[in-house]
């Protein structure tokens, strides 16, 4: 069983801490997204991981073990650099078996498991080409598949998509998410891509600055995030944040527009309070063109600015409370900048926050 467990660890460049004390349980089998912007943490946890870095508190187990003093090689673990890292002179079947020939494996167990990899990863027609032969997706799938022929207790994966089109990135989703049901085994992810953390993961971990702002399902992060910050990272187009005041059990804009109080949050903020009203894009939408239907959710009057065809939906910018918003038109309108429409918000989804600490003022 390869289990996963994190317990207070730190990780320190002299005065400078990149990593505060994290506490994290990684069950066998379950892939683990670590997400965040550039420099919170996400790399460095992940390569303390795999004993690329050195910790400076805490322990690190894998499969019940601790691991704080192994080297890389002794943690039976495979990392996936998102630069590929293939040795460019040799073979598709020499590159996935290298590391098994440098431990010493018989040829047959190398020969067995090379095309055990390839088979799962389609690459039985590539194994005499080398690198500079294959697509950037082909690269990958090599990259990937001289990570499982080593059997190993846990795939690490390091930004593994970011070199890849947008196309590329989608099919390289599919193929990873699949690789994952054939090959049982603990999966850590690390990407700044929320899009990528939504799709693949079992459970997403939410980093800033060192630390773990939320962990849960995709639903529940994406459902209930615990503060600002995670309602704007998470999503996209991110949720639209407007400042307000609690006055007269509405909430009351910055520009004086009055919106009635989500009846689910009713209580939790009390009068006069500074709040944030989150709304995410697709829950704020031109009447007859969005998925609110009448009478589900308070309505306002909006000025279009920008509107981005999007095919059969069109993201809609505005400005309400004196801030600009993105709201999401559904069908095959022409909205024109300039237009003025009615927008419905969709209340029993709307997310209120503390406005001085960012934290979610969720009921129950």
């Amino acid at each position: 069983m390869a289990a996963i467990t994190l317990s207070g660890v730190v990780k320190s460049y002299g005065r400078v801490t990149a990593v505060h004390g994290i506490d994290l349980e990684i069950a066998h089998n379950e892939f683990v997204v670590l997400v965040g912007p550039s420099g919170c943490g996400k790399s460095t946890t992940l390569r303390m991981i795999a004993g690329l870095e050195e910790i400076s508190g805490g322990e690190i187990r894998i499969g019940g073990r601790l691991v704080n003093d192994l080297p890389p090689r002794k943690r039976n673990i495979s990392m996936v650099f998102q630069n590929y890292a293939l040795y460019p002179h040799m073979t598709v079947r020499e590159n996935l078996g290298f590391g098994l020939k440098i431990a010493g494996q018989p040829p047959a167990v190398v020969a067995e498991r090379v095309a055990e990899a390839a088979a799962i990863l389609g690459l039985a027609e590539l194994l005499d080409r080398v690198p500079g032969e294959l697509s950037g997706g082909q690269r990958q799938r090599v990259a990937m598949g001289r990570a499982i022929v080593r059997h190993p207790d846990a795939f690490l994966f390091d930004e593994p998509l970011s070199n890849l089109d947008a196309k590329l990135r989608g099919q390289m989703r599919a193929e990873i998410k699949k690789l994952h049901q054939k090959v049982e085994t603990t999966v850590v992810y690390v990407t700044h891509d929320q899009v990528e953390a939504m799709t693949l993961a079992d459970r997403i971990v939410v980093m800033r600055d060192g630390r773990i702002e939320q962990t849960g399902t995709p639903i529940e992060v994406f459902s209930h995030p615990v503060n600002t910050f995670v309602a704007g990272f998470i999503g996209s187009p991110p949720m639209n944040m407007l400042p307000a005041r609690v006055s007269g059990g509405a909430l009351r804009l910055a520009d004086g527009t009055g919106i009635a109080l989500p009846e689910r949050l009713a209580g939790r903020a009390p009068e006069g309070a500074e709040v944030i009203l989150g709304i995410r894009p697709d829950d704020l939408s031109p009447v007859g063109h969005g998925l609110i239907e009448a009478g589900q959710g308070a309505e306002v009057e909006m000025t279009v600015e920008i509107a981005e065809p999007l095919g059969m939906e069109s993201l809609i910018l505005s400005r309400l409370g004196g801030q600009e918003v993105q709201a999401k038109l559904y069908g095959p309108r022409f909205v024109a900048p300039g237009e003025r429409l009615t927008f419905r918000i969709a209340l029993d989804r709307a997310h209120l926050f503390d406005a001085a600490t960012g934290r979610a003022l969720e009921a129950g």
